[in-house]
């Protein structure tokens, strides 16, 4: 099991979007952060999972962060 990098942005409307830089195209939405956390981690794994049963390139995490005080 590999961590994916997954970054969360709050609406204006005060919902959450998520998703990971390493991985194109899976992208999750949730009232809630905690609902987005939860969504983009089935959605990765799904994602993921139908890339090995298609004998597809898993991507590997490269991605980074961190917070920088200005």
């Amino acid at each position: 099991m590999k961590d994916y990098l997954v970054i969360y942005e709050q609406a204006e409307d005060g919902g959450w979007g998520a998703h990971s830089p390493d991985v194109e195209g899976v992208f999750a939405v949730g009232s809630t952060r905690a609902e987005a956390e939860s969504r983009i981690g089935e959605a990765l794994a799904a994602h993921l999972s139908q890339l090995a049963a298609q004998g597809e390139a898993i991507p590997q995490p490269r991605t980074a962060a961190g917070h920088v005080a200005a």
